[in-house]
């Protein structure tokens, strides 16, 4: 004998039961089947809503009344042949006179008890299940309706009725065991209490129906056929990539359950449990899946190597916290604190208490929160008024994310994966439970970073394939749009050999911004681009933090100071900052200490290699040193590719203005020029250097011997080129006294003994500096190690496809690290 349950989608309309008739055919030859079902989809709600307004005052309940039988009377019309129609439309029509009639009552009085509840909440599966049997007895599948109230005997705690086994199981064992007929129709959901009153086994109660009767009848299998394959890894409306469990053990299953995985409902599996019969969770959409087997853990465990079985969360949680200095040492408060929720009818769903004994936390549900408060603080009015406990706190909008596995006792360091990976993605955890079996470990977190967090825990316990990395990007104009196109153009390579996805979710340039969870589209992300919304900086970064995306980086590619501002409200969130844009890191060293020390606070990453000699490894080779345990004694540089392209170029043959003009349409300059020429710049990547050698020092601390006239300063990039022509005498005898003294002219950084310079210097042919070509940049690091012989760092140090390729390797580092 096997029982099978059908309910969710698989019980909603015509099509779907169909479905069930196909699944069954074929079965009804071959053994003894007993069927329990729900009532069809959004029925039982349906009936509560109607019950509700009429005990309100509200006549609106008879439309709803009319919709509900308006509903079974097309759905016997579209599954039983015309000729064996009357008998079912009578049913259905008698059952609906009924409801009607309570809720009248229910309506003239304005009253409404739990009692009537359960007997309206009936309807809904007595109509089903009448109607699925007449479907099958019009096709030839003689069947016997069994009504499950006289089988089910429970209490009489209406709503959620407690089942009395001693006198259950041998109603239900001797009814199936002498019927003489193969195929039985039960309505799951119901039962009666001694004296035949309807009780109802609370929400979801159809499956605890059929586990009942399975353990009663020692059934070879329970099935539970409803709208998904199986138990899932996850819930697949937070997680995109959730995928089945094949098999799970009995308590996992309960565990997962318990914990918001609404696949099972959680009383269910405690009857089959004690008499080890298998459970299937399969759906009806996809009957030849192997969906998944609950059973004992001598098979179970074999199938499995996986440590967690499973990730839940239940939403609508609030905690209690009872604190006080008189708590200490006394007994008797926790046995206090969980009697008086008990009294109140209050389900502790986790508890936690510190070992100094100070404090006792538990989780119930968000909608108990003030009848507990009011209970508790009762309860210890006098403790209270003495100083002795705390008024009891509650925090609210909360949830618990639980990871449930068996096999997780015996693999140390879960508990610590868990926990880092929540906290790289900035998880705030509130409390933490953790059973002597240690097959859950719970926290506690806000509901706001639900979805992030299951979906950062499945990625570190259950993702084989790829890390997936959420990018929001500030600034696609030619370093940016590159940065774009080599991301596109790298997305597999990232994917085979460093197991990376990386998402662009968010773009802006300064007039547009764009918006998309799933990954914008970079081989159209311009025309998808101009279609977005009016960009506002505020709104953007308020974005980054309202998706709480996990694994996000923020990408600066502007040289915009605005910009610079919000990274600190962003790194608060957890968000890594890559930044191309040199403002942050040479602003006020207070404001750039501030940035570093919220990065390792928050455990994110602040990165700019690209602040000086674009995608060379400047920084990044600095750090190494650092971190290795040398010092940097002294460092020297051409750190400007617009200078030295312009002294490389300049012979005197064409002026100076119109080798800066070069300069500037080949795109080797800022939009202003004068910020490289002036030697500002190069001020700014000394000092980003002396500061991550560790020293504290600001642009005004730093000698900057510029080799420009104060006056072609001033005005317009317009007055700055007519300027530069008006003192080329000056430029030229730079130059010519250079060529007499056969050197060549270098824009030097230096910094030395705590002290920083920039300035333009003739270096001779033994020079590391000489042969330095094009717009290339040198760093050269005397450090202990590196003595007689420095570090040298040179190449390319100008150019939007090196920049934006340092500022990739950029977002790798803070992804990986």
């Amino acid at each position: 004998m096997r029982v099978l349950k059908f309910g969710g989608s698989s019980v909603a309309n015509a099509e779907n039961i169909n479905k069930i008739v196909s699944i069954l055919e074929d079965r009804l030859k071959k053994e003894k089947l007993i069927v329990v079902v729900s009532a069809l989809g959004g029925t039982t709600d349906a009936l509560l809503n109607s019950i509700v307004l009429a005990s309100e005052g509200n006549d609106q309940y008879k439309e709803e009344l009319q919709k509900i039988e308006t509903r079974h009377l097309e759905m016997t019309k579209q599954l039983i042949p015309i000729a064996q129609q009357s008998r079912v439309l009578s049913m259905v029509k008698q059952h609906c006179n009924e409801i009607e009639d309570i809720c009248n009552g229910v309506f003239l009085l304005q009253e409404l008890t739990s009692r009537t509840k359960d007997r309206i909440m009936s309807y809904g599966e007595l109509l089903s299940s009448q109607i699925i049997a007449a479907k099958f007895e019009s096709i030839g599948f003689k069947n016997k309706w069994v009504d499950a109230r006289k089988i089910i005997i429970t209490n009489s705690n209406f709503e959620n009725a407690v089942v009395n086994f001693d006198v259950s199981n041998p109603k239900i064992h001797s009814f199936f065991h002498d019927a003489t007929e193969t195929f039985f129709i039960v309505p799951g959901f119901i039962a009666s209490d001694k004296n035949g009153i309807t009780t109802t086994l609370g929400r979801g109660g159809s499956d605890y129906t059929a586990s009942i009767i399975a353990a009663a009848v020692d059934a070879t299998a329970l099935e539970i056929w409803t709208d998904v394959s199986g138990m899932m890894t996850a819930d697949p409306r937070l997680v995109s990539n959730a995928k089945i469990i094949p098999n799970v053990l009995y308590r996992e299953a309960m565990e997962l359950s318990h914990f918001g995985a609404k696949v099972v409902y959680p009383p269910t599996i405690q009857p089959v449990m004690r008499k080890n019969i298998p459970v299937w969770v399969k759906s009806t959409f996809n009957p030849e899946h192997h969906g998944t087997l609950i059973e004992n853990e001598n098979t179970a465990t074999k199938k499995s190597s996986n440590s967690v079985r499973g990730i839940s969360s239940i939403n609508k949680i609030a905690l209690l916290s009872l604190e006080g200095s008189g708590m200490a040492g006394v007994p008797g408060f926790s046995k206090r604190l969980f009697e008086t929720l008990a009294n109140e009818q209050i389900n502790v769903i986790l508890i936690t208490q510190s070992s100094s004994e100070h404090s006792i936390c538990v989780g119930i549900e968000e909608a108990a929160a003030e009848k507990a408060k009011l209970a508790v603080d009762a309860a210890f009015a006098l403790e209270i008024e003495r100083l002795v406990v705390e008024p009891l706190i509650v925090e609210k909008d909360l949830a618990i994310i639980a990871l449930v596995g068996d096999k997780m006792k015996s693999h140390p360091g879960i508990s610590g994966k868990m926990f880092s990976a929540l906290g790289k993605n900035g998880i705030n955890v509130r409390a933490i439970s953790q059973g002597s079996s240690e097959r859950n470990i719970s926290a506690v977190i806000s509901t706001n970073d639900v979805k992030k967090a299951v979906n950062v825990l499945h990625e570190e316990f259950f993702e084989t394939t790829y890390k997936q990395v959420n990018l929001f990007v500030v600034g696609v104009g030619n370093v940016g749009s590159r940065l774009l196109s080599q991301l596109l153009q790298q997305n597999s390579y990232l994917q085979k050999n460093l197991r990376l996805s990386l998402r662009v979710v968010g773009i802006a340039n300064s007039r547009k911004m764009l918006f998309n969870s799933n990954g914008i589209d970079l081989e159209n992300w311009k025309e998808l681009l101009q279609e977005g919304d009016t960009m506002n900086l505020a709104e953007f970064v308020n974005t980054i933090k309202t998706k709480n995306l996990r694994n996000s980086v923020f990408v600066d590619v502007t040289a915009n100071k605005e910009v610079a501002k919000h990274y600190a409200e962003i790194l608060e969130k957890s968000v890594s900052v890559v930044a191309c844009n040199k403002i942050a890191a040479s602003s006020s060293y207070s404001y750039y200490e501030k940035l570093k020390n919220l990065a390792r606070e928050f455990n994110v990453h602040f990165l700019f290699e690209t602040n000086v000699g674009a995608g060379l490894p400047v920084i990044g080779t600095l750090n190494d040193l650092l971190l290795s345990g040398d010092k940097v004694n002294k460092i020297e540089a051409v750190l400007s590719g617009t200078l030295n392209f312009v002294f490389n170029n300049y012979d005197g043959k064409a002026t100076f203005s119109d080798v800066v003009r070069q300069a500037q349409d080949e795109g080797f300059t800022e939009p202003d020029p004068r910020l490289d020429l002036s030697g500002v710049d190069v001020v700014r990547k000394i000092m980003i250097l002396a500061r991550e050698s560790g020293e504290k020092i600001d642009m005004e601390d730093i000698t900057n011997n510029s080799f420009m006239p104060p006056e072609c300063m001033e005005g317009s990039v317009d007055d700055f080129y007519n300027c530069m022509e008006k003192y080329e005498t000056h430029f030229k005898s730079i130059l010519d006294e250079a060529n007499k003294a056969g050197k060549k002219l270098k824009f030097v950084a230096t910094y030395e003994n705590g002290k920083a310079s920039v300035g333009l210097q003739q270096v001779d042919s033994s020079h590391d500096f000489y042969h330095l070509y094009g717009k290339d940049n040198v760093v050269v690091f005397y450090t202990n190690r590196y003595t007689g012989q420095p570090l040298v760092v040179k190449g390319a140090g100008a150019g939007a496809d090196v920049t934006a390729s340092g500022v990739f390797a950029d977002i790798i580092r803070a992804v990986r690290i």
